[in-house]
């Protein structure tokens, strides 16, 4: 899986270093830093919705503190389990 995470101006303002943080620490947490190739990326386009993350081919928007724990579920370990 590859997962990038928007660091252009509107997402780095919205968290997107943060975003990132707890990624690395969900990554590892659940013992997949081998399974999972994390990035960043300038601009995925799609700012204005909140932190943008590119999961393979999908780009999932509003990513945050608040929303991490249950989009982390949802599109990162549910897509691992496919």
């Amino acid at each position: 899986m590859n997962i990038c995470v928007c660091v252009g101006s509107s997402c780095h303002l919205k968290g997107s270093y943060d975003v990132i943080q707890m990624m690395k620490e969900n990554l590892e947490k659940n013992n997949l830093t081998d399974k999972v190739n994390l990035s960043a990326a300038f601009c995925l386009g799609k700012c204005t919705h909140g932190v943008s993350v590119k999961i393979d081919d999908e780009i999932i928007t509003g990513w945050n503190k608040d929303s991490f724990d249950s989009l982390f579920q949802e599109k990162v370990l549910g897509g691992l389990s496919k």
